[in-house]
């Protein structure tokens, strides 16, 4: 069974956005950001991974933030992820989630549902 921490809203501050994730019993002080980015089409969401002990965890960036992702990527800011009393830093997420986007665009092999709401907020 694959790890997730699930965002369930996102806070912007001057210099960053933070998601805020549910509050889990999974282990998150010693992980690191993996520097890579996966789609979840099923759940309209994307996914930043995250590794420690040798094992990987994703924190899952559901499609009802994406519009707090589109202002943090048009203004430049760093991301976050707070999940329980932890706050770590989203590294590389602009790229990766710039890079993700241009290749979903018109791309019907990430699905229809997934493609028109990337489409309507990141390319609007």
């Amino acid at each position: 069974m694959q790890k997730k921490i699930s965002v369930k809203s996102a806070e912007q501050t001057e210099h960053a956005l933070v998601f805020c994730a549910e509050h889990t019993d999974l282990q998150t002080e010693e992980l690191k950001p993996r520097h890579h980015m996966l789609v979840d089409s099923d759940n309209l969401a994307f996914l930043y991974i995250l590794e420690g002990d040798g094992d990987y965890m994703y924190v899952s960036i559901p499609h009802t933030v994406w519009p707090a992702c589109k202002q943090m990527l048009d203004e430049h800011k760093k991301a976050y992820v707070r999940v329980n009393e932890t706050e770590l830093e989203l590294e590389q997420l602009q790229e990766e989630l710039e890079y993700l986007i241009s290749n979903i665009e018109g791309n019907a092999n990430y699905g229809e549902e997934l493609v028109s709401k990337v489409e309507a907020i990141f390319l609007a």
